[in-house]
């Protein structure tokens, strides 16, 4: 039974693993610019990578500091700030793209690629 005004998906983890596991992705996004997932997580990644990469185009200190705390990875952010940022400079939104690639063979989970969409 749905519930109206919830945000987010559970993903059948508690919230420190589920934090961990949405961390993790979008680190290996950002640094590889595309990976393979399930679409739920591929969906949820997509929230928090697009929340990052507009930390760094407004690219202050504060953003820099409140990037950091949602990604604790120096290097992932660094990458977001010096150059994912000027990528989308002109782009109002929407740095993402989530691919569907079928089901998976051994236990039939919907597979999904996410990537960042393409720059010069």
């Amino acid at each position: 039974m749905a519930s109206h005004r919830v945000a987010g998906r559970k993903l059948s983890r508690y919230k420190d693993q589920r934090k961990a596991l949405l961390r993790g992705l979008t680190s290996e996004l950002i640094r590889h610019e595309r990976i393979t997932t399930t679409l739920a997580k591929a969906k949820e990644t997509r929230v928090v990578t697009e929340k990052l990469i507009t930390h760094g185009k407004k690219g202050t200190l504060h953003h820099r500091r409140l990037a950091l705390a949602q990604i604790p990875d120096k290097k992932v952010v660094e990458k977001v700030f010096d150059d994912v940022a000027g990528w989308y400079a002109d782009r109002p939104g929407g740095y993402t793209r989530i691919i569907k690639l079928g089901r998976r063979q051994g236990d039939g989970a919907a597979m999904a690629v996410i990537e960042l969409v393409e720059h010069d």
